[in-house]
């Protein structure tokens, strides 16, 4: 479990990938996660259907009355300001799933972002909202792998 000290929340505001404001599907490649309410309801929106999408019913802590389905669905609960083992396992399994795969969060999603960077297989591209920016669209490779551990290091609890 990993526990996000508010010395380290300013840290989490740098994009660990490209902000953009609207989507494209050729700036998608291999598999594609949204992390996000709005992210997924925008990647709907456009026709693109991510594999994996992680959301907690809320936009910026005010409940969201949108829906969201999927062929396998996992609850789990994650406090704010954590990761927690439970949705650290979500996003594996998910991974593991060769079937488009929602993960509820009851609690927050802001940090899965983390573990779906981590965790990711080569050529996954993971999409994630960075509030009144737009959305961050990080390409994962060895180089944003390495990143988000060496972070996930300094915050291990």
């Amino acid at each position: 479990m990993y526990v996000i000290p508010e010395e380290k929340k300013k840290e989490l505001r740098k994009p660990l990938g490209k902000v953009i404001k609207k989507i494209k599907r050729e700036e998608i490649e291999g598999k594609l996660v949204s992390i996000g309410d709005v992210v997924t309801t925008l990647l709907k929106e456009e026709g693109i259907e991510p594999d994996i999408m992680v959301v907690d019913y809320k936009i910026e802590r005010k409940k969201y009355e949108g829906k969201f389905d999927a062929e396998k669905v996992i609850k789990v609960k994650n406090p704010a300001g954590m990761i927690t083992r439970e949705l650290w396992n979500a996003i594996a399994t998910a991974y593991s799933l060769q079937k488009q795969t929602l993960i509820e969060v009851d609690g927050e999603e802001d940090l899965a972002a983390l573990p779906a960077i981590y965790l990711a297989p080569s050529d996954t591209t993971v999409i994630y909202g960075l509030p009144s920016e737009g959305m961050v669209v990080v390409k994962v490779e060895e180089k944003e792998r390495k990143r988000v551990e060496e972070f996930l290091k300094e915050i291990e609890g």
